[in-house]
C-alpha cells in the first residue's frame, strides 16, 4: 500500500508531486523549500527558510506516522553555497539524535526567492 502526503501546497497540484510518500516502511519527502504554506510567504534569510522547510518535513512524517528522529537521509539543495553554513546550528539542533547521512548540492532551485530545498528518507516508526 503506498500512502500520499500533501501539505496543500500549490506547487504539489500544479507540478504534480506530494509532499511525502509512504512504501514499504520508509517514508521519502522532497520538493520542500522555505514557504510558510499557510501564508505563501517565504522569508529572506536561508536560516527561516532551513526552519521553515524542517518544520513542513516533520509535520509530513507526523501524518506518515514517524518524526525527524527517524530520518536516515538527507539532502540539502542550496543555490549559493556560501550560505549553507548559516543553517548548520538549525539542521544540527533538528538531527541531533537521528544524525542521517546527508550530502548538500549546490544548484539553482525552481524560483529565484528560494535559498535551499530539502529531501529527506525516513522510517515509518515502529509501533
Amino acid at each position: 500500500m503506498v500512502q500520499h502526503v500533501s501539505t496543500g501546497s500549490p506547487f504539489e497540484e500544479r507540478i504534480g508531486y506530494s509532499r511525502a510518500v509512504v512504501a514499504d516502511g520508509w517514508i521519502f519527502v522532497a520538493g520542500t523549500t522555505g514557504y510558510d504554506y499557510a501564508t505563501m510567504t517565504m522569508p529572506d534569510s536561508i536560516v527561516d527558510q532551513c526552519r521553515n522547510a524542517l518544520s513542513t518535513i516533520a509535520d509530513a512524517l507526523a501524518v506518515a506516522g514517524s518524526g525527524l528522529d527517524d530520518v536516515v537521509r538527507v539532502r540539502y539543495i542550496v543555490p549559493n553555497a556560501a550560505e549553507w553554513p548559516d543553517c548548520w546550528p538549525v539542521t544540527s539542533e533538528a538531527f541531533a539524535k537521528a544524525k542521517p547521512a546527508a550530502t548538500m548540492l549546490s544548484a539553482a532551485l525552481q524560483e529565484a526567492e528560494m535559498k535551499i530545498e530539502i529531501e529527506v528518507t525516513a522510517r515509518v516508526r515502529s509501533k
